[in-house]
C-alpha cells in the first residue's frame, strides 16, 4: 500500500501528557510550589485532576483548590512559578516516554512530507521542560501552546496555521491529524474539522474517548508501519 509520501503532506499534531509522555505527575510538585510562593499556602494537590486542561486552566483550578482568588494576575503568577520549579521537579517521579512514541516519531522524522507539531495545553516553557528532560525536544519543530487563558480549539486553530506557514499552505483536512487522549484532544480537532486520533494511553479510557467521536480510537499506538497507514489511510469522516 502506498505511503503518506505518495500523496499529499500530512500534517499531525500532537498532545504531550498522557499521549507521548508520562511525568508520573512530578508537575504536581511545581504546582505546589508556586501554590507557596504566591498563596502562602501548603497544599495537597496529589488528588486534583487535570487531564486535558490547559496549564491556566491548571492554575485556576490549583488555585481555587488552595482556597484563592483565580484573578488574572493571581493565575499568570502560578503560572510563572510553575514554569521555574518544573524542570527540577521532573526529577522527583521516574515518568517515561509512552510505548510506540519513540519509534514512531523517529520514522517520521525522515520524511519531509510529513510535518509533526505539538498541539498542547502545556506551555511553551512547561512543554520544553518536558519534551528535553524525556529527549523528545528534537523531533518537534514547534507547536501551539497554552499562552494566556484560551481554550483548546484557538490553540488548534493556531496549530493550524503554523502547518499551514510551514508546508507553504493549508493542510488538506483529511491529511491533518490531532493525536490525544483525552476527549478535549478530540474536541480541538473537531473544531478546527480535522480528523482525531484518540489513544487510551493517559487521561480516558477507550470506551470514554470513542463516546467523543473521533476518527479513530485505539488503545496504544502501533508499530510505525501501521501507525502510517492508520494516518494516511484512515477512510473519510461521514
Amino acid at each position: 500500500m502506498a505511503e503518506p509520501g505518495a500523496g499529499a503532506p500530512l500534517a499531525l499534531f500532537w498532545d504531550i501528557d498522557g499521549t507521548l509522555l508520562s511525568t508520573a505527575q512530578a508537575g504536581v510538585f511545581a504546582l505546589e510550589d508556586a501554590a507557596r510562593e504566591v498563596l502562602g499556602v501548603e497544599p495537597d494537590f496529589s488528588n486534583l485532576k487535570t487531564p486535558g486542561l490547559t496549564d491556566f486552566q491548571v492554575a485556576t483550578v490549583a488555585i481555587e483548590a488552595a482556597g484563592g482568588e483565580p484573578t488574572a494576575a493571581t493565575v499568570e503568577a502560578f503560572v510563572r512559578v510553575y514554569e521555574r520549579e518544573l524542570p527540577g521537579r521532573l526529577h522527583a517521579r521516574r515518568g517515561s516516554v509512552l510505548s510506540g512514541v519513540e519509534a514512531i516519531l523517529e520514522d517520521l522524522a525522515g520524511r519531509e512530507e510529513v510535518v509533526s507539531l505539538l498541539l498542547t495545553g502545556n506551555t511553551e516553557a512547561g512543554a520544553r521542560a518536558k519534551l528535553g528532560h524525556y529527549g523528545l525536544l528534537g523531533y518537534f519543530p514547534g507547536g501551539a501552546f497554552s499562552e494566556d487563558g484560551s481554550d483548546r480549539a484557538t490553540i488548534a486553530a493556531r496549530a493550524r496555521d503554523l502547518a499551514a506557514e510551514r508546508l507553504g499552505s493549508a493542510p488538506a483536512p483529511e491529511r491533518t491529524w490531532v493525536i490525544g487522549d483525552t476527549p478535549r484532544d478530540v474536541e480541538c480537532g473537531q473544531a478546527i474539522g480535522v480528523r482525531t486520533l484518540a489513544v487510551a494511553s493517559g487521561g480516558a479510557s477507550l470506551e470514554e474517548l470513542r463516546a467523543s467521536d473521533p476518527t479513530v480510537a485505539i488503545a496504544a499506538l502501533p508499530a510505525p508501519e501501521a501507525f502510517l497507514e492508520l494516518v494516511g489511510h484512515a477512510p473519510s469522516r461521514a
